[in-house]
């Protein structure tokens, strides 16, 4: 794979767990359009990555999330230079505030038994409920792509490589 010119892009994502759902985003925009993540976003360069999560989430749905819990660090390769992403995904189960509306998407509270029903990206359907088990573990998970932004391999820390499908 050739070394990207351009620096990976830094961002979070956080699952808003209450009474056994999770608050979820309906893409409207690219990267993920029509699509279903947790609410996230990029880090200011001044930013560290729980800081960026609080303001993320306070901007994208209103939540005032408290001590979010960091569970995975997530580092995704392509041969493409612009797809080039490291991720730090936390959960938080204290919030205060009501779910506003946002550009970025249609926010809804989904029973996470439902989550492998809904549309999403590739990989979150594998490190969503690793994310989800909070059993306290923060998972390293690298996902490789290929030129189309495919899945092909992923890995875990400590764990052997894995194809996709």
């Amino acid at each position: 794979m050739p070394t990207p010119r351009l620096p990976r892009i830094l961002s979070v994502l956080c699952y808003a767990v209450r009474d056994g759902h999770v608050l979820m985003m309906h893409r409207r925009k690219q990267p993920n359009l029509g699509l279903w993540t947790a609410p996230g976003g990029k880090l200011e360069w001044d930013e560290a990555p729980h800081a960026t999560v609080v303001r993320e989430m306070h901007e994208e749905t209103g939540l005032t999330v408290v001590n979010p819990a960091l569970r995975a660090v997530i580092t995704e390769v392509s041969p493409s230079e612009d797809y080039q992403w490291m991720m730090f995904v936390y959960v938080a189960h204290a919030f205060a505030g009501e779910v506003g509306e946002t550009h970025e998407g249609d926010l809804a509270w989904i029973p996470i038994a439902d989550l492998p029903d809904l549309p999403t990206p590739e990989a979150d359907r594998i490190f969503g409920p690793l994310v989800l088990a909070d059993d306290g573990h923060v998972h390293e998970l690298k996902f490789s792509y290929d030129e189309q932004i495919r899945l092909t391999r992923w890995e875990e820390a400590g764990a052997a490589s894995k194809p996709n499908g």
